[in-house]
């Protein structure tokens, strides 16, 4: 297993967590994590990396060691204004290459249209945005977001760390004991009352009040001009967010069309954690995208 270091910065009023593997001198890779996710959980891709990649990768905000700002919900412009920062802080000069996955893929997807020339390569692992909800939903989005503003947002808790990687297997069947041993321990810490609690802001739960515009994202996107590799699992749920399966082919199809330099690829064998799945399979897709 390759070894990470820490590194914590200041970054727009927080306390920002940064996690590097390789050597500072190599090529840059910044690896963007998902939803209830943390920066550790590209471990097993960056140990099938066959070249030297100098890989960064931090906790958002209110996720893993990164604090968490002072408010009750969270914004995701936000997200971009803490990648902006980030990419400034350690390449204020050169183009990056760029990966997120799930909400960290709809992140950099949306900043590679919003500061094009920022951007050498993307990879996007199944960020690719949830349905589209009509403006008519949201009187009652807003009112749910009042409503769970007035009750406490509270995150379960867990005996020992094997309850912890038992909860991680649950959400992802195909996590091995061993990764999920790995991932429990980054995922969690223990509290004073001796009990393992997740590494993230319970704040998260909150629904956003502002309803998700995917007309916004795919003119991001229409806006992106570096090369762009879209990667799907093989067993992917994103049809819970897409509208379904029935319509999720298509519109994802649909989404990417409109990407000016794209390419695709499906990780078999996989679901929408593909890179704790197919770690292998994902790092020579990877190294086959940024050095082609």
């Amino acid at each position: 297993m390759k070894l990470s270091r820490s590194e914590f910065l200041s970054l727009r009023g927080l306390r920002y967590h940064v996690r590097h593997w390789g050597l500072a001198g190599a090529p840059k890779i910044f690896m963007m994590h998902g939803w209830m996710d943390v920066s550790a959980s590209f471990q097993f891709v960056v140990d099938c990396l066959q070249r030297d990649w100098h890989v960064i990768a931090p906790d958002w905000r209110g996720f893993g060691l990164t604090e968490g700002p002072p408010v009750e919900s969270y914004w995701f412009p936000d997200y971009l204004a803490d990648l902006d920062a980030i990419l400034q802080h350690y390449s204020a000069d050169a183009p990056v290459n760029l990966l997120g996955h799930s909400m960290g893929g709809y992140a950099v997807g949306l900043y590679a249209g919003t500061r094009p020339r920022r951007i050498k390569a993307l990879i996007n692992l199944e960020g690719f945005g949830g349905e589209h909800l009509s403006a008519e939903l949201a009187p009652a989005r807003y009112a749910k977001w009042l409503d769970q503003l007035i009750e406490a947002a509270a995150l379960l808790s867990y005996p020992d760390l094997a309850a912890v990687a038992a909860r991680l297997q649950k959400t992802n069947p195909r996590l091995s004991d061993q990764r999920a041993a790995f991932l429990a321990q980054h995922w969690s810490r223990q509290n004073d009352l001796g009990r393992w609690e997740i590494l993230a802001d319970p704040a998260h739960k909150i629904i956003n009040p502002v309803l998700p515009r995917v007309e916004e994202m795919l003119a991001c996107w229409r806006a992106t001009t570096a090369p762009v590799l879209c990667v799907e699992a093989e067993f992917t749920n994103m049809w819970q967010w897409m509208g379904g399966q029935d319509v999720m082919r298509s519109e994802i199809d649909s989404r990417i069309a409109v990407l000016p330099h794209a390419r695709t690829a499906v990780i078999a064998n996989a679901g929408h954690m593909l890179h704790h799945d197919q770690p292998q399979a994902l790092a020579a897709l990877i190294e086959q995208f940024l050095l082609s």
